[in-house]
């Protein structure tokens, strides 16, 4: 039997950015504290925190300190080392399970995985030098895209490969910071989606609508929902290759799953074992947030309807100076804004968003 943590309860989040806070303000809501680990004190999540800890990610005796004054651990993002959380998940509940953060936080493993489950990636070759970057694109060919295994996020750690001459790309392996990478072929596709869903410890399995995505620069700009017809034809089978993810992990918490839409049908393009900014949108848009059926799953609670709220939500992120909108969007009948509390806007930094209902249903 699933265990029940009831309000007055101690959630661990590891990561104190904004998707640590929104899952904050989610757990206060019904009734939990949250404590935050992270390097600093001077995030999102610690302005909203019952107890903040400092710590370095990798130091287990202080993540065994902080654990030891929570009932159950979470994290907030993919870019800290999975086996301190391997060794917790021994003593205590650890959700997302950290067997899903390993294969995640390495792209290699991931796309790896992803075949193994049956699940179509984008054509990849694993490459460790700028000779085998050579001999990978005689084999997928150009333009293609060099992403660094580890260590990468919204863009980051990512060059496109336009060209096979010597100094063009040994300018691009030297601009890697993890010299492991994966090339990836260029897939030809109409549109970006991702799959949001959330699983609880008995398999319970729901998804969110599916949200077409607009991305500039590798970060995420918008996102909409219902998405258009061409990518409604593919959800059922991306959210099929979800479900499979998530069984075949034990998972419990919001995952989600990008894909690219093309005339094939849905070519994975990499998974995110936490709440997603594409899911951003349910905030308001939805009759349970993500951020709060992932606590409802964590702690052993019932799972919440993820219904609509309006007939369609739009989700756009405020980056660096766009967040000086913020006077605009708030007289706007519909726009609910979001401000994270980060201070001074810097390209490339998301500093908040909003999010807009149409035709409210209810």
């Amino acid at each position: 039997m699933t265990k029940t943590f009831p309000p007055g309860s101690k959630i661990g989040i590891i990561g104190n950015g904004q998707l640590g806070q929104m899952m904050a303000i989610a757990a206060i809501q019904l009734g939990y504290f949250c404590h935050i680990y992270a390097p600093n004190q001077h995030g999102p999540a610690n302005i909203v925190a019952a107890k903040s800890f400092v710590g370095d990610y990798g130091d287990s005796d202080k993540l065994n300190e902080f654990a030891a004054t929570v009932d159950v651990l979470t994290y907030e993002f993919e870019n800290i080392p999975a086996e301190p959380l391997i060794d917790l998940s021994k003593q205590m509940p650890v959700y997302p399970p950290p067997r899903a953060l390993q294969i995640a936080q390495d792209r290699l493993v991931e796309k790896n995985y992803a075949a193994e489950q049956g699940i179509r990636p984008a054509p990849f070759r694993a490459v460790n030098s700028a000779k085998e970057l050579s001999y990978a694109l005689l084999e997928l060919g150009v333009p293609a895209i060099l992403k660094q295994r580890t260590q990468g996020y919204d863009g980051r750690g990512q060059f496109p490969v336009k060209k096979m001459t010597d100094a063009h790309l040994a300018e691009i392996w030297n601009s890697l910071s993890v010299k492991q990478a994966v090339l990836e072929g260029m897939v030809r596709f109409e549109y970006e989606f991702s799959v949001i869903a959330v699983r609880n410890a008995d398999g319970q399995f729901l998804t969110w609508d599916v949200p077409v995505n607009t991305h500039n620069k590798g970060i995420l700009a918008h996102s909409v929902v219902p998405a258009n017809e061409f990518i409604q034809q593919q959800a059922d089978a991306a959210i099929k290759a979800t479900h499979k993810i998530a069984d075949s992990l034990g998972y419990v918490g919001v995952l989600a799953v990008e894909f690219f839409a093309t005339q094939f049908g849905p070519i994975f393009n990499e998974m995110a074992p936490r709440v997603h900014n594409s899911g951003h949108w349910t905030i308001e848009g939805s009759e349970t947030s993500q951020f709060e059926n992932h606590i409802r799953a964590i702690c052993g609670l019932p799972l919440g309807s993820t219904a609509l709220t309006a007939e369609k939500v739009e989700m756009k992120n405020l980056i660096g100076t766009q967040i000086n909108t913020w006077e605009k969007i708030l007289s706007h009948k519909n726009e609910y804004l979001h401000i994270y509390g980060k201070g001074t806007p810097r390209p490339g930094r998301k500093m908040g968003h909003y999010t807009k209902l149409s035709r409210r249903i209810f």
